[in-house]
């Protein structure tokens, strides 16, 4: 049985402590308490302090990582689409730049496996070298999830 893993990241018009960040500052608990009590959802990348806006895996201090695991692709849409995280989507521009590339990757993972910000990294470069394959798509080109003989954990072996 697999789990959707799902990685969407930023560049912020300027460091979480500007106040052009203030709205989007004030709005993550709601958004990650939002997630957090959706159907579907499973687990975020967070700290202690409940997100995982100090974390910098990029050598650009500006970019944010949103890493998450839901239960199906419909109840992660649901949340993206459906519930208030609609409103924060529509408002992005007015906190992030617009990105060049791939900004977010959504793929299969088997259920007992945690992605990190490394493999979600290696998406969003799979991603943007091969467009959407079953190893890393977008809701453009979605894929179902593979059959349990299925090898989804290498980028040379793409099913289709």
């Amino acid at each position: 049985m697999y789990w959707l893993a799902q990685v969407n990241i930023g560049r912020m018009l300027a460091p979480l402590s500007d106040p052009v960040m203030a709205g989007f500052v004030a709005k993550l608990d709601e958004i990650n308490t939002l997630a957090d009590n959706s159907e579907g959802f499973i687990w975020r990348l967070q700290t202690p302090e409940g997100n995982a806006t100090s974390l910098r895996h990029f050598e650009d201090e500006l970019i944010l990582v949103n890493l998450s695991v839901w239960t199906d692709l419909a109840t992660y849409a649901n949340f993206v689409y459906k519930s208030q995280h609609r409103q924060l989507i529509q408002q992005r521009r007015q906190w992030f730049q617009k990105f060049e590339g791939p900004y977010t990757a959504i793929w299969w993972i088997p259920r007992e496996h945690t992605p990190d910000v490394k493999e979600a990294k290696e998406r969003l470069e799979h991603l943007r070298i091969h467009g959407e394959t079953p190893y890393a798509f977008t809701f453009k080109k979605t894929f179902p999830a593979p059959a349990e003989s299925d090898n989804i954990s290498s980028p040379l072996i793409v099913k289709g």
